[in-house]
């Protein structure tokens, strides 16, 4: 892999933690109820899940390899739905992937990070 794009995986990675950082303020601020029947909160969530799907895809296979422990294909998987298939998209489980899965990607992220880059400060 050339070095320019090992250069670039460190903030590939900032953009998914700070995605995965509003999307969990957006539904802190919200009921279910009322995100479910909002347009404009899950848009938002929609947006931050695109860009950390779109980061993802930016990492190494290699760097994907070594930490299999994230559901990167299925996290790549739910942005290339979101994208095709707009009009299919249930909220509800938008609402469920903010609620369960972002904070545990962005725990495993911060980890990464840790590992991978100690000399890199995560924010």
């Amino acid at each position: 892999m050339p070095a320019s794009s090992m250069r670039h995986e460190p903030s590939f990675l900032k953009d998914i933690l700070l995605a995965c950082r509003k999307i969990q303020a957006i539904v802190a601020a919200t009921s279910e109820d009322t995100f479910l029947r909002d347009e404009v909160l899950p848009a938002a969530v929609l947006h931050h899940l695109t860009v950390i799907g779109e980061a993802i895809s930016r990492l190494s296979v290699e760097l994907r390899e070594r930490h299999p422990e994230v559901p990167w294909r299925q996290i790549i998987a739910v942005r290339h739905r979101i994208v095709h298939a707009y009009f299919d998209l249930d909220w509800q489980i938008l609402w469920d992937a903010a609620i369960s899965d972002i904070p545990e990607l962005q725990r495993q992220v911060l980890e990464i990070v840790a590992i991978e880059f100690p000399e890199s400060n995560s924010g």
